[in-house]
This record gives C-alpha cells, structure tokens and sequence, in this order.
C-alpha cells in the first residue's frame, strides 16, 4: 500500500500478446525486463527458496510495499537459476525482442557477506567477491539468451565484478556507466536519470503533482545529449540509442502519466531522432514556436500534457512522500 490505496493486478499471457501485437504495428518492439538478483522480494515471498535462507526467514517475507533499495535478493544456487531459465522461457515465448532485460540494478550484497552459502559458492567458482557473484549470475544469463538468438541487457550495475561479451547496457546513473561499457566495446542505451527520467519534476515549485527527483524543464531536456563527447568515434558507435524512462509509483492515472511525459517528450523525440547541433547551439526558442503548433495536436488527441506556464490549478498537488522536496528520488 501506498497512501493506504491498494495496488495490484497482472498481466495473463494474452493480455502480453495483445501488447506485443499493438506495438508490432506501430514500429515498436517490447523489450521485456526480468530482474535478477535483486529486486527480488516479492518473488521471493512467493518462493521462499530462491533467498538466502541460511541468514533470512524467508517464509515471513511479504512483498515489499514500500521506497528504496530491498536487501533481499535472490540465493546464487542451481535452483534459482533453473528457476528463472523456466521465467525466461515464458518471456521468450511471449517477447519476440532481440533485446532481453535482466536489471540487474541496486543488488546489496550484504546477505551474500553473511550467507555461508554465498560465501561458499564464491570458494567454488574462484570469484572476486560478492560483486563476481553477481558478474556470474550476469554471464550464466547472457549465455543462456545468446544461446537461443537473444541478447542481454541489464542497467550499468551489470558492470561490477565484470561483464559478458556480448551483454549491453543501460546507463541510468549517469554518463559514466555508458563511457565505460562502450569504451570496453558494450553497446549503450544512455538514459541517465539526472537528465531523462520524466517521472522527475518540471519546476522547482510545490505545485508539481508529487514533485519528487530532480528538476528537469523542457530546455534541460531539449539541451540533453545522447552522446557523450568524450567518446571517440569508434567508441561513439556503440551508443545504440537513448531513452526517457517514467516510473509509475506516483501516477494514479493516465492522465498523470501523460503530464508527466508531455511536452518533454517531444523535446526528447526531437534530440534521440533528429541531427541536431551541440546542446548548447541548440534553438530552443524555435522549438517553443514549433511546440505552439504541437501543443494543439495534442489537445485534439487528449493528451494531458502540462501546459507550457505551469500546473493547471485542478492538477496541483503537493508532495507527501514525507521528505524534502529538494531530496533525491527514492529509488531509480
């Protein structure tokens, strides 16, 4: 619960293939993300044996319903793997996508340091400590896709104690993840958070609708660049492309999603989609103008977008996630 309002729900596998099919005829492929090893507990309290039972009562876990960061992860044991070979095997008959997400983010290893077993399965596999724990569990996964004509993917975490060959990475905290991946020769998606995660706030006023994260205005995100100019033009070319990713913990609706995303992701559209000069040479002003025309588009279509002065009074609503409003986000 959050607020005391119940969340719930699922997909079946029809309601997955519909998505996919929808998508499919626009031009748009599901990339769908499983993740491994943390972000773990509610599969966990549904399975109790795929945690780290020897330092954990497993069997009174519940699913999480709360911020940050979970300390329960999943157990590095045959099972759990066999386990998530038989989840992926679902996935990769519902998801035709070449690219297959694993996260692979925000894993503490504190567990690992108090499990015997951990311990003893880092012994066995001659590893370099609780982050070569999580490399392998990586590896075995990026084997095993490759294995069946599908590549991995996982946030820029997956760089920690060593990455497979032929893994990719998302690059959420920040450019550093996605300079090191290509600079080793890992294709990047970059999505850093400080400058495309939309869920965060479009002005430093309380009236945003729970302005959680960093600001970020329609120019800051106009003015973003995919590339990092530190790269060379070899090392550029494993930058495969950009997202803008909007978490939906604090949207209750459709149109809260649509205020969030709309105008900046036409600023974002223009930037991943269009050659374009240096962020600084960039004509923003011209994209207001071209943006007057766009913002009626999208009044006909129904978007809720924010409009360009501010809050509309019905949808301001302050914060109440009980910290500073100038606070970082709880969690990516």
């Amino acid at each position: 619960l959050w607020e005391d309002k119940p969340h719930g729900g699922f997909y079946t596998q029809d309601d997955i293939r519909e998505i996919v099919a929808y998508a499919a005829e626009r031009h748009i492929t599901v990339v769908p993300e499983i993740d491994v090893p943390g972000h773990s507990q509610a599969a966990i309290a549904a399975y109790p044996e795929l945690g780290n039972t020897d330092v954990v009562d497993t069997a009174s876990l519940t699913v999480w319903d709360t911020w940050g960061v979970n300390e329960n992860v999943l157990a590095p044991a045959d099972g759990t793997l066999r386990f998530y070979e038989g989840v992926f095997e679902e996935v990769l008959d519902l998801f035709p996508s070449e690219f297959v997400h694993i996260g692979g983010d925000e894993c503490p290893k504190e567990q690992w340091r108090r499990s015997p077993a951990a311990q003893a399965r880092i012994g066995e596999l001659g590893l370099a400590g609780e982050d070569g724990l999580q490399a392998w569990f990586v590896k075995h996964f990026d084997r095993w896709l490759t294995a069946r004509g599908r590549r991995l993917i996982g946030w820029d975490e997956i760089l920690e104690g060593g990455l497979a060959e032929g893994a990719a990475v998302s690059s959420w905290r920040g450019y550093a993840g996605g300079v090191a991946a290509a600079r080793a020769g890992h294709d990047v998606v970059m999505c850093p958070e400080q400058q495309v995660y939309l869920d965060h706030r479009q002005d430093a006023g309380e009236d945003e609708p729970v302005p959680i994260g960093y600001v970020r205005t329609l120019e800051d995100v106009y003015r973003f660049e995919p590339v990092p100019p530190e790269l060379t033009a070899g090392e550029a070319a494993h930058v495969l492309g950009t997202q803008a990713n909007v978490w939906t913990e604090v949207m209750e609706d459709q149109a809260r999603v649509d205020y969030q995303v709309f105008p900046r992701l036409a600023a974002f559209a223009e930037v991943a989609w269009s050659a374009l000069p240096a962020p600084e040479e960039r004509d923003f002003a011209g994209f207001e103008r071209r943006m007057a025309a766009h913002y009626r588009r999208l009044d006909a279509l129904g978007v809720a977008y924010r409009p360009p002065a501010g809050p509309l009074p019905w949808q301001r609503r302050p914060g109440v996630l009980g910290r500073p409003i100038d606070g970082p986000p709880p969690d990516k």
